[in-house]
């Protein structure tokens, strides 16, 4: 007598429906895990911390009770700046809008003093950037070419050794 021999994998249905079943769930699993997802940044803003810092407080005072602020100023007096923001984003692959925004400042005297306190949101006006990090100064932006070729702003020494190395400078023969 011959048997019949089966080369490769038999499954059953309970083997197929298996399969199948996970499968599904691992199909459905990766579209609930980003739904409606709100990230919260910054300062975690404390009222009992906001009323233990009134004005006439000291830089002190207000370091401990607030903690590190999150930026500061010091242009025409001492400012710290307490930023709170929420955002929002529908989907995980969307860039997360920003929908709620706190900025707590206090403003310090010349003696170390709160001369005044404000909170701003998102109503108040235009939004804090706390990402570009950079300070407004007066005077012309010049690209690394331009400052080696004026010889100005301490490249006084690069503009003459660039004109020594194309020949065009005494190299003492």
């Amino acid at each position: 007598m011959l048997k019949k021999r089966v080369f490769g994998s038999h499954f059953d249905r309970a083997g197929k429906a298996a399969i199948v079943a996970v499968t599904v769930t691992l199909g459905l699993s990766g579209c609930t895990t980003g739904i409606g997802e709100t990230l919260h940044n910054g300062y975690v803003l404390d009222k009992d911390a906001l009323d233990l810092t009134p004005e006439g407080s000291s830089r002190e005072q207000v370091l401990l009770s607030m903690g590190t602020p999150s930026t500061t100023a010091t242009f025409d007096g001492e400012v710290f700046y307490y930023i709170s923001q929420k955002r929002e984003r529908p989907v995980a692959f969307m860039k997360p809008q920003l929908v709620e925004q706190t900025v707590v400042a206090f403003y310090f005297n010349k003696d170390g003093v709160v001369a005044r306190r404000a909170v701003y949101t998102l109503k108040d006006g235009q939004v804090f950037d706390t990402i570009s990090r950079t300070t407004p100064t007066g005077g012309r932006d010049l690209t690394f070419l331009q400052q080696l070729l004026s010889g100005g702003g301490g490249a006084g020494g690069a503009a003459s050794t660039f004109k020594n190395m194309m020949g065009g400078g005494n190299n003492g023969m």
